[in-house]
């Protein structure tokens, strides 16, 4: 940690809320002297300090350490190109449309890669009233199930959840031709273009 890196980071966060150093010395349990010390660059916060520090702020402790916000590159809203998170723990289905830093259940979570789906692995897409009837003779048990599938497009996705022990089918409206995705709770993240 560099810490007058660490220090001038801190004083743009604190000024940015709109704290003072002896406000923010308050929230931390520390004197203002510390937080004068730490933004002139001749000491660095404790360790013990640097989650409250990150949660006052909104900013990550990976930020703090670095001593500057770690921006993410853009995709242009490009939702073909969308990340999934799946928590394995409660099965919450997080995205985003950059590489981000996602946790969930305590585990930071890595975003999945989606294979192409093979002949055999592809789900049934039948064009029914200007809608895609989805379905598949997938295994659909609490342990193992297609716990979504998703239409990508340009700029747009429609996600259905689908859960155990329910036939897997569902639908989901054709808006224009694209990826749709679904995640198998024992395989991972697969596509096909439809």
């Amino acid at each position: 940690m560099d810490c007058a890196k660490t220090g001038l980071f801190i004083r743009t966060l604190r000024r940015q809320n709109g704290l003072t150093q002896q406000r923010l010395a308050d929230i931390l349990g520390v004197s203002d002297k510390a937080v004068s010390k730490w933004e002139r660059g001749l000491g660095c916060p404790d360790l013990s300090l640097l989650p409250a520090l990150a949660q006052t702020f909104s900013v990550t402790i990976e930020n703090l350490l670095s001593g500057e916000p770690i921006r993410n590159d853009t995709e242009r809203g490009n939702m073909k190109k969308l990340k999934f998170y799946i928590c394995p723990i409660c099965g919450n289905i997080i995205t985003s449309t950059a590489e981000t830093t996602v946790s969930c259940c305590g585990k930071i979570l890595s975003a999945l890669e989606a294979k192409k789906a093979q002949p055999d692995e592809k789900l049934n897409v039948e064009l029914i009233e200007n809608e895609l009837f989805i379905s598949s003779a997938h295994e659909m048990t609490k342990k193992h199930y297609i716990s979504f599938a998703a239409l990508l497009t340009g700029d747009c996705v429609i996600m259905r959840r689908l859960w155990p022990e329910w036939d897997m089918q569902t639908r989901i409206p054709r808006i224009s031709r694209g990826i749709l995705v679904w995640h198998c709770t024992k395989h991972g993240l697969f596509y096909q273009i439809v």
